[in-house]
């Protein structure tokens, strides 16, 4: 029997109401954060602190790309001592943006920032904790011993904090849980929420309150499971902090903005989250516009047209679980999520039209080379190309149109009227579009009888994605195992909002267990080139390529198959867990990472992680197969997943050094 919503499943307000869930209100400077406020914006500068000038101007740009609060690291009390003199610079110029001092290892930098800028943030994993990958028991009055010790160390910040009207990050990264949590909790969403709250305890021990609190990892779906944790876990303690949201090493580029949008939307579609950060590997002035165009989605959500309650929760909303589907044609059961191509409303004249969707045909040879990024299905309405479809690519033709041609090799796509009304032979495969207004005992008994149906979930709600999900709950509780494609439509969407709200609506579900496929259409050709679409503007460092026309299907493919990485439900690339650079870090972030990505980017499946210092660096080191670290100016530490391989190695042998582990695992194939 499932359990009901409330208690250990609540973590929002409603599954299928939209609502901000209501948190304290915390005043940093003049600009308040959480309870009724809009969802603020900001984002960290990646200049030497010492350097004012530069971190002034820096700021400045920040806050003119819509920043509301800027982050800035202090690594030691030198650093935090020069705050003042940023905060003057700044006021001189006429700004008076809130700065928030952002501390890893030393008390005595974050007690000398805490008296001078808004905000501080710390980090419980390596604050007052202890980070040096040892595995230790501790027993109870061990633990209680540390914990005692960890709060005469963060007392101090929290008394300061009150008298100067401070307002606290606690900010928790699953790659720098302390060595006691990982003993007692280990690497998992319940030991990142439990440190947070550690030291939250002890702020409210001594009647601090002005806190915000953070669960980032690089993983999405680790991430939402913690910041989901924590909002249940706050509930039994009658905490209501703020959230401050962010997928921490998400990367640059396309990849960097899908993962981003997967981890804070799925938060905010159900009304998570105060704050947000997209952490790009970028200039962080290109980091606001993004995450403006994720919060401004949720500006008028709640007039959705009304989704019918969820009483009864099937999912576990803190752990993974595939929804198990039976095996129809190759979707669902055991297979990899699979990718629908759209050409509806455009014919296929040709065999490079199928180039932009992974096909490549060799006339010579009359044959095609398959790409790991090649759509599984495509759909063509009423338009059969002039020749024959690579093995590999199933076509989906409209019902009528696959009838009267009797198209015994292709697969039908149906409305529910066409389903029921009619009767097809019963080993035909056939897609069976279903909106969450269809639903009635008639269909449900209809769509499990039949073992060669898939289930296209469609949603015109604002809502939408919550009013998939609810669609799901119903097969989940009418134990109806028949495959689901996702399917949406987006219209008059900018090239930016196409990456972002896809990323969301199919991630959401898809990080659930929830999906076997996903397809979806957008309602007009984007007219850009391949050189501008890929330039995504990163600062100094943008990929080119050759000037020519990109199609809507090609955009959308490759969108389709970030998702599906970002989700981890299909690998078909390299995967780089990349930090977005501040004044910590030891090298160019931008330069190394296109270097490396320059070199590796053919390995698929392969996940390297490049940081730019060792704050998170050894821990995200557990989500990656290879990590390219700074371990001091010109020197980089290599890591095979938490293992140091090689130290300090000459910056300018390094990526040579990387590619050479690699191969010694077996792991290295040239590029094609």
């Amino acid at each position: 029997m499932f359990e009901s919503i409330g208690h250990l499943k609540k973590y929002c307000n409603s599954l299928t109401r939209y609502s901000r869930y209501k948190t304290r209100e915390v005043k940093i400077g003049d600009i308040p954060l959480g309870s009724d406020n809009p969802i603020r914006i900001q984002s960290m500068t990646t200049t030497n602190t010492m350097d004012t000038i530069a971190t002034v101007e820096q700021t400045i740009r920040m806050v003119n790309a819509g920043c509301e609060y800027v982050r800035i690291t202090a690594p030691s009390k030198l650093e935090a001592e020069n705050l003042a003199e940023i905060k003057k610079e700044l006021q001189k110029r006429g700004y008076n943006v809130p700065l928030i001092a952002d501390i890893h290892f030393t008390p005595n930098a974050a007690e000398v920032a805490a008296r001078m800028v808004e905000k501080v943030r710390v980090n419980p994993g390596n604050y007052a904790d202890r980070k040096k990958f040892q595995i230790i028991e501790y027993d109870d009055l061990q633990y209680e011993a540390e914990l005692e010790r960890i709060r005469q160390k963060f007392s101090p910040l929290v008394k300061i904090c009150k008298e100067y009207g401070t307002a606290m990050r606690i900010g928790t990264n699953h790659g720098s849980l302390s060595d006691r949590i990982m003993s007692r909790y280990g690497d998992t969403p319940l030991g990142m929420v439990e440190s947070a709250l550690e030291f939250v305890r002890i702020c409210e021990e001594l009647n601090y309150y002005d806190i915000i609190l953070s669960m980032k990892a690089s993983n999405p779906q680790i991430m939402i499971q913690a910041y989901r944790l924590l909002i249940s876990k706050m509930e039994e303690e009658e905490m209501n902090y703020p959230l401050h949201l962010g997928v921490t090493e998400a990367g640059g580029g396309e990849d960097g903005r899908i993962k981003s949008a997967m981890g804070i939307g799925t938060l905010l579609e159900d009304g998570l989250g105060d704050t947000i950060r997209v952490s790009l590997t970028e200039d962080p002035e290109f980091e606001a516009p993004v995450a403006i165009q994720i919060a401004e989605r949720y500006k008028n959500r709640e007039n959705h047209q009304p989704i019918p309650d969820i009483e009864i929760n099937p999912l576990d909303p803190f752990s993974y679980n595939k929804r198990v589907s039976r095996e129809v044609s190759n979707i669902g059961g055991g297979n990899v999520t699979k990718v629908v191509a759209d050409y509806g409303d455009r014919p296929v004249n040709n065999h490079a039209d199928l180039e932009d969707i992974g096909y490549q045909y060799f006339p010579e040879t009359d044959k095609w080379n398959i790409s790991d990024s090649a759509a599984d299905f495509i759909y063509l309405g009423k338009n059969p190309p002039p020749f024959e479809l690579p093995n590999g690519l199933m076509p989906v033709y409209d019902f009528e149109y696959w009838q009267h041609r009797k198209l015994l090799t292709a697969i039908p796509l149906l409305t529910l009227r066409d389903y029921l009304e009619n009767d097809l032979p019963p080993d035909a495969v056939k897609f069976v579009t279903i909106k969450s207004s269809d639903f009635s005992v008639r269909v449900f008994d209809k769509i499990k009888s039949d073992r060669n149906a898939v289930i296209t979930v469609d949603t015109k709600n604002e809502h939408g994605m919550a009013d998939q999900r609810r669609i799901f709950f119903e097969l989940l509780a009418k134990k109806i195992n028949n495959p689901v494609i996702i399917r949406r439509q987006y219209n008059s969407l900018t090239e930016d909002r196409l990456r972002l709200y896809p990323s969301t609506d199919f991630g959401a579900l898809l990080i659930d267990g929830l999906g076997d496929g996903v397809w979806f259409k957008a309602d007009k050709v984007i007219n850009i080139s391949e050189e501008n679409q890929e330039a995504i503007p990163r600062g100094k460092y943008i990929r080119r390529f050759q000037n020519k026309t990109v199609t809507k299907e090609k955009i959308i493919n490759r969108i389709l198959f970030g998702i599906l990485q970002a989700a981890r439900v299909r690998i078909s690339k390299t995967e780089y867990i990349a930090c977005p650079s501040c004044g910590r870090t030891l090298f160019d972030l931008q330069e190394t990472t296109e270097m490396i990505r320059r070199r590796t980017e053919h390995l698929k499946g392969v996940k390297i992680a490049i940081m730019g210092c060792i704050v998170n660096g050894p821990g995200e080191m557990a989500d990656a197969d290879y990590g390219y670290v700074g371990s001091g100016i010109g020197k980089i530490t290599l890591y095979k997943g938490k293992d140091i391989i090689n130290r300090n190695i000459a910056a300018e042998h390094a990526v040579d050094a990387l590619i050479n582990l690699i191969k010694e695992d077996n792991r290295w194939m040239e590029a094609k």
